[in-house]
């Protein structure tokens, strides 16, 4: 049996809105995240992770912005592609860490619904996937409150 490992990264800059999505959650906030799909940053970073431990490309080849139909889509069904690609390719999720960066909002009480969330979209068990939050102490454009970024980390293995 074959064990990958890849890191992911994402960031996006607040914009006016009220729709703040993180791990396919929609969090109370003023602002929302600019990007062409929903600007889950935690997602993204996740997608990225997977997509680098199984060298199957990258995010933008396989949701290029320059496609009007991808304009505004959740990033879960962005994420239960990649989870299917990866299961016709061989391989299977054995867990998920992520780190979101951000000044605010507090997030740790969404936590569990991101990581219930991300799990049900890629059929794997609840305790395999980790979210955690932590802040830049008021440094950078995190601390600033211009934006968001997440870091993860992803373990598969080649199906037996």
């Amino acid at each position: 049996m074959t064990t990958r490992i890849g890191i992911g990264f994402d960031a996006h800059e607040f914009e006016c809105g009220e729709t703040l999505i993180l791990g396919g959650v929609s969090i109370p906030y003023e602002k929302s995240l600019s990007g062409h799909s929903d600007g889950d940053v935690v997602v993204h970073s996740i997608i990225d992770a997977l997509l680098g431990a199984s060298n199957l490309g990258t995010k933008g080849q396989h949701f290029p912005s320059s496609n009007a139909k991808l304009k505004g889509i959740s990033s879960l069904i962005m994420l239960e592609n990649i989870g299917g690609l990866l299961l016709n390719a061989g391989w299977r999720v054995v867990n998920l860490d992520a780190t979101i960066l951000a000044q605010r909002p507090k997030l740790e009480q969404f936590f569990k619904l991101m990581a219930n969330r991300i799990s049900l979209t890629l059929n794997i068990q609840e305790s395999s996937v980790s979210i955690k939050a932590t802040t830049t102490d008021h440094m950078g454009f995190i601390g600033r409150e211009e934006g968001i970024a997440t870091y993860a980390v992803a373990l598969i293995e080649s199906k037996p």
